[in-house]
């Protein structure tokens, strides 16, 4: 990574210097599918950059990461390409007013997700390639000025091998032979150009609207996938809220779609969920279902399918200056996915999710030491990398559904189509889109701006009520805590039994501002069995309870009828005891209650994973055994409880895989493995016969050979990444050494099977066993980082942190690494911190837990 970065000012210098006229870029992959090719095998990149200089005379730089430049032409001059590349960077001297720049490169084809990634299917053999920019890696393919506002229009043409298609953002313009050429795009950001090729499996559709000026809209809209998953592949669905999307933002946005197609690539060893390139938006192909999903994964994809589309005005219409304000583009794409799902799907509990997944990502977030406000100070592109977090999407779309409710839903959409209509093309910074909010809403929208953008923090809201004889409110305040005293609009609701069920009587909407707010509307209503702060979750904040709420959920919870409510006090219960307010196995022991009666599969499928980090990090190491056991045989007893072939019966079937903790329970899953055992209406398809696998292995009850025949029933692209945790899962020294050595010490495997790996190697029933590597790992993580692609070297030191090493020894080590490499990479000295405080977190939430025997 050294030298490959670029900082903000550098950046800026650059925007004031030059403007860009277009691109002409021309990509040879027919070497994709050479049998033989020595490491790294590349391909041909041949660019052409029309640019202006503001200032003749004066030196700049283009962006580039390659093997090797054949050739570098400036003003019909040749340049001698060792003098000029240095490897990430081709220095441009005296430039004139008018300048025409030629690189012919030879860049290397990925296995990393960044840049041109190759894939070779295993199934059968064939050869697929797609890019993946974001927020600079189109230099890895091409010679560029790699930052977002220096948009430009672009003319793609690739050579690709007979018999694939190549597609890239704009339609196809003409095609002789292996050679496609692209229509000119709009001008765009480098990173969100695209070119996706191979023998891809392709569907298409068509999107047609009627336009206020009475002119028909027609989009024409593709998906794809790989051959050997065209069997799954339902692109009618995909389709159907592909067109529900287009309606939506067409009714809301006021600004027609302007990129032409839409075509939508189900990608392989993708790293994200999904990435926006105008017109050829890319997707990991896990969205593609190989087996029983529940309706919350088809509500996820849905989510990301919408995500994106919003991109296409928030971020490519219009796109932040610089990574400060990628909030601009993630924030509300974030938000708009959900609000759009909701609306306009048949996701209609869209923001049950979002206030019960989304946001437990930002909050997480947001008490990290690394939080940082979501108009964030980005000094550099490592920076930018590690700022798509759960502050920049989930905060930032938190406090979007804050702001709706702040400023009104009709002012909030007419400032986003004035938005639009005022910088269309164009690149922005906060001010100009506060400026159109100002002007529809009326609001204050810099003091607005200042306390939930520009301040970084979570407040915590805590109902505190005042009671009569006779049992009725008297005062009801909301007390607010925080480094940031926020302004808040809330809603209260007053909950009270009802025969068996838990349901609101009474609510209140208040704009809370400062430490005491009184919420007078409640005063003389009847004593609560629960007082819910943040009701309909119109806001940001932790909720706390008063200790009669707190009682009527440890003995209701599964009563309360709203589902938002339900997953709302699930949050704030999952909140207590990450701050170690609340026992580790008292939240179990709720979990294990009241998450048989709950409705929403989404909310039920977080409950099982807070209830194993509670089990695995927060519990105290004394009960975890006891606690193993106990969770083990909550999740057998719901399995059986569970309609035979519903959703629910799925999910609570991979959590009893997952939380498998006897020997009883091994012997269940190798019965449902080789069919000697039943469970009526569970059918136990490629995909769970792998998540029954996984902990046979991890606990030495399965081996190489029976991982191996697994393989040869599904050897496929998914059934090698099972395969391959399966195999780093097995409770041997000799397994970990090579694992290690495969992740640490080589670059010889893919990203998927990194992820893949690191996935299997960290074994919670395996403390002891991986102990030594705690050492190695602090021993490991600088070269690992100067190395490694930025993906990779976020995989290792997140992925294989010592975490599981619950105590002060490695809290200590952790300590000491970051006092002695106070000059380490910043990014990666913000990982480290990240994952050290998580650590203290768990050491904090064990003691909590401790004090409860």
């Amino acid at each position: 990574m050294p030298g490959e970065n670029l900082s903000r000012d550098e950046a800026g210098e650059r925007a004031a210097l030059l403007s860009v006229d277009g691109y002409e870029v021309f990509l040879d992959v027919r070497s994709a599918t050479a049998e033989e090719a020595t490491e790294p095998r590349t391909f041909r990149s041949v660019t052409t950059i029309r640019f202006r200089a503001a200032e003749p005379g004066t030196a700049s730089f283009a962006d580039l990461i390659a093997p090797s430049v054949t050739t570098v032409t400036l003003n019909g001059e040749e340049l001698d390409p060792a003098a000029v590349f240095d490897g990430a960077r081709v220095a441009l001297p005296a430039l004139r007013a008018e300048n025409v720049l030629v690189v012919d490169a030879q860049c290397a084809y990925s296995r990393t997700g960044e840049g041109l990634h190759r894939f070779v299917d295993p199934e059968d053999g064939e050869v697929y390639l797609y890019t993946q920019y974001e927020p600079a890696d189109a230099r890895r393919v091409f010679a560029n000025f790699e930052q977002p506002d220096l948009k430009a229009p672009y003319r793609f043409e690739v050579a690709a091998p007979d018999g694939w298609t190549v597609w890239s953002n704009e339609a196809v313009a003409s095609r002789d032979g292996g050679s496609w050429r692209f229509a000119e795009t709009k001008p765009i950001s480098t990173y969100i150009t695209a070119v996706v090729a191979g023998p891809y499996h392709y569907e298409t559709d068509l999107y047609t609207r009627t336009l206020p000026d009475g002119n028909t809209l027609e989009i024409p809209l593709g998906a794809m996938c790989r051959k050997s998953l065209a069997k799954h592949f339902d692109a009618d669905d995909i389709f159907l809220v592909t067109k529900q999307g287009f309606d939506f933002f067409h009714d809301h946005f006021g600004y027609p779609y302007p990129f032409g197609k839409y075509d939508q690539a189900f990608v392989p060893e993708y790293n994200l969920g999904a990435m926006e390139n105008p017109g050829c938006v890319t997707f990991r192909e896990e969205f593609i279902f190989r087996g029983k999903v529940t309706q919350a994964s088809y509500e996820r994809r849905a989510n990301v399918i919408l995500h994106e589309m919003a991109h296409m005005w928030f971020g490519d219409l219009v796109t932040m200056r610089w990574w400060d304000d990628l909030w601009l583009k993630e924030s509300f794409a974030d938000f708009m996915g959900s609000f759009s799902m909701v609306e306009a799907t048949r996701f209609h509990n869209g923001w049950v999710t979002f206030a019960n997944n989304r946001k437990a990502w930002a909050y997480r977030a947001d008490q990290l030491p690394s939080t940082h406000p979501i108009t964030a100070d980005i000094r550099d592109l490592e920076d930018a990398k590690l700022n798509f977090d759960g502050i920049t999407y989930a905060k930032g779309a938190s406090v979007l559904k804050q702001l709706v409710a702040y400023a009104g839903r009709d002012a909030f959409l007419e400032g986003a189509r004035r938005y639009f209509g005022r910088h269309a093309y164009g690149n922005t910074r906060l001010g100009d889109l506060l400026s159109v909010l100002e002007e529809t809403s009326g609001r204050d929208m810099a003091a607005w701006s200042r306390s939930w953008l520009q301040t970084a923090g979570v407040d915590t809201l805590t109902p505190v009520a005042v009671y009569d004889a006779e049992g009725r409110i008297t005062e009801l305040a909301v007390l607010q805590e925080g480094d940031e005293l926020r302004p808040h609009r809330v809603a209260v609701g007053l909950y009270r039994l009802e025969g068996p069920d838990l349901v609101r009587y009474a609510r209140a909407e208040v704009d809370v501002v400062g430490a005491r707010t009184i919420v007078a509307e409640l005063a003389g209503a009847e004593r609560p069995a629960l007082v819910l702060v943040n009701d309909d979750d119109l806001t940001y904040c932790k909720i706390r309870f008063d200790e009669g709420s707190l009682e009527t959920l440890r003995a209701h919870l599964g009563a309360i009828t709203d589902p938002l409510a339900r997953a709302l006090c699930w949050s704030a219960l999952w909140s207590l005891t990450r701050d170690a307010l609340m026992p580790a196995r008292d939240f179990v022991a709720v979990v294990m209650d009241f998450a048989g009666r709950e409705s929403d599969i989404g909310v039920l499928q977080m409950l099982h994973a807070w209830a194993r980090t509670a089990l695995v990090h927060y519990a105290a190491p004394s009960w975890r055994e006891e606690g193993g056991r106990l969770l083990s045989a909550c999740a057998l007893r719901e399995l059986r409880l569970a309609e035979p072939g519903s959703e629910h019966q799925l999910t609570w079937a991979r959590f009893f895989a997952a939380a498998a903790a006897t020997a009883a329970d091994f012997q269940l899953l190798q019965g449902l493995l080789n069919g000697t055992a039943k469970i009526d209406g569970l059918d136990v398809d490629k995909e769970l016969r792998w998540a029954l696998l996984e902990p046979l292995a991890a606990h030495g009850f399965a081996d190489e050979a029976a991982i191996g025949a697994e393989l040869a029933q599904d050897d496929t692209a998914s059934g090698k990444r099972h395969q391959v945790r399966c195999l780093a899962a097995r409770p041997s020294a000799a397994v970990k050494d090579q694992a290690w050595a495969q992740v640490v010490e080589s670059d010889a495997l893919s990203n998927a099977l990194v992820a893949a790996t690191i996935s299997g190697f960290v074994q919670s029933s395996q403390r002891e066993l991986i102990a030594p590597y705690a050492e190695k790992y602090f021993a490991a993580i600088e070269q690992v980082w100067a190395e490694r692609s930025i993906q990779i070297g976020m995989n290792v030191v997140q992925g294989l942190f010592p975490g599981l090493q619950d105590d002060q020894a490695t809290l200590d080590a952790a300590d000491g690494w970051l006092s002695s490499r106070p000059d380490a990479a910043p990014a990666l000295r913000r990982l480290v911190t990240e994952e050290r405080d998580d650590l203290a977190r768990a050491l904090r939430a064990q003691r909590r837990d401790a004090a409860r025997d």
